[in-house]
């Protein structure tokens, strides 16, 4: 959990802007951005191996470009 506490002379402003970054460092968005909805194994597997292929496709044309 993101804990921030106020330092003497910060602002409102300030301390929000480090907590903010604080929880994007942690990565809490990402995990309950991905745990919204279930996905089955199986389902994730597949996603997987979609990404690993655009992946792998992505490094061949800029192989091919150079």
């Amino acid at each position: 959990m993101a804990v921030v506490v106020l330092r003497p002379g910060e602002s409102q402003e300030q301390l929000l802007k480090r907590f903010r970054k604080k929880v994007v460092r942690s990565g809490v968005l990402s995990i309950v951005r991905r745990k919204r909805w279930f996905i089955s194994k199986s389902e994730q597997r597949r996603m997987e191996e979609k990404k690993a292929l655009r992946r792998l496709k992505r490094r061949q044309m800029k192989e091919m470009e150079q």
